[in-house]
């Protein structure tokens, strides 16, 4: 019976990123010849070579190539499961990895990490600011735990949940001169509309609200900025142009206020959630984050009453 231990998949994940017997080793706290050994154990039980030795640095060979992302799974799930053993004591320390989309970073974490920090020091979050994208490539490498971001995904293996619904604002900084009234979808001037980079998904649901498919070819000065949210919004501003954000983006102190619309009704809203893998294990870690998110977003947005959701992509 074929029998791999969790040590050896943590050797071949340490010679695979160092390229060396000796750097791995160390890595790993265990002599070379120990490191070396055992992974010559392990190919000899899958009757397969994982390493290329002839080649300076040692690489994976293709037979390796294929496996070594599972290994990599593997290994997090392992760790996960020794951080949910954590879980269930009493005075519980765990380690949470969040992918969160550059559009909601900016805003939505300042307002949730001191309350994180002091209510629950327990809970360590290790927060990447990434596309939606790089969200659904890393849960599935079990390189982060949860992602932040719109939904939906409509991904069988991810399950969502929503935490809050964001409503579009329109920021015109061509005048200075508030009005109260709502802004209608057909007074946006096309001609002067900053968005993103098409890879985001932002700027998909911009599209969308704007109908910019059809009207894509009538305008050509669509300016298409970087992936920052924040350049864009200098830019809008001393350029002044125009743009759509998501209502969290209004109480960064690089919004001013005076140039904030209103969308009328059916508002359009973003849906923001939480996805994780069907497997996840964390649940009250989850629950701690989760429950933070609503409570805070909660307290600065007004109840909306006609809201029509325009789904990321």
């Amino acid at each position: 019976m074929m029998s791999i231990s969790i040590s050896q998949l943590k050797y071949v994940i340490a010679l695979e990123k160092t390229g060396s017997f000796s750097d791995a080793a160390t890595e790993c706290f265990v002599t070379q010849s120990t490191l070396s050994t055992m992974i010559r154990k392990m190919e000899d039980q899958l009757d397969l070579k994982l390493f290329d030795r002839q080649q300076k640095p040692i690489r994976l060979t293709d037979e390796g190539q294929r496996l070594i992302n599972q290994i990599k799974i593997l290994d997090k799930e392992y760790n996960n499961l020794l951080e949910l053993f954590e879980e269930t004591k009493t005075n519980f320390h765990s380690t949470i990895r969040i992918g969160i989309i550059p559009t909601l970073a900016p805003f939505l974490l300042p307002l949730i990490l001191d309350d994180i920090n002091q209510k629950h020091p327990q809970l360590i979050l290790e927060i990447s600011e990434i596309t939606t994208k790089e969200i659904v490539n890393s849960l599935e490498l079990r390189e982060i735990d949860i992602g932040i971001l719109s939904i939906p995904l409509k991904e069988h293996h991810l399950n969502e949940e929503v935490l809050f619904n964001e409503e579009f604002i329109v920021y015109d900084t061509r005048s200075e001169k508030h009005q109260s009234k709502r802004y209608k979808i057909q007074d946006i001037d096309l001609s002067n509309l900053w968005l993103l980079q098409e890879s985001h998904c932002l700027t998909s649901q911009i599209g969308k609200i704007c109908q910019l498919k059809n009207e894509w070819d009538k305008v050509g000065n669509i300016k298409l900025m970087s992936g920052s949210i924040l350049s864009l919004l200098e830019m809008v501003k001393l350029k002044k142009g125009i743009t759509l954000l998501p209502r969290l983006a209004s109480l960064n102190d690089v919004v001013n206020s005076k140039y904030i619309y209103h969308l009328e009704r059916p508002v359009p809203v973003r849906a923001i959630g939480m996805v994780t893998l069907n497997s996840f294990l964390k649940k009250e870690s989850y629950e701690i984050l989760k429950d933070c998110i609503t409570r805070t977003v909660n307290s600065h947005f007004r109840k909306l009453k006609s809201t029509k959701t325009i789904d990321p992509f």
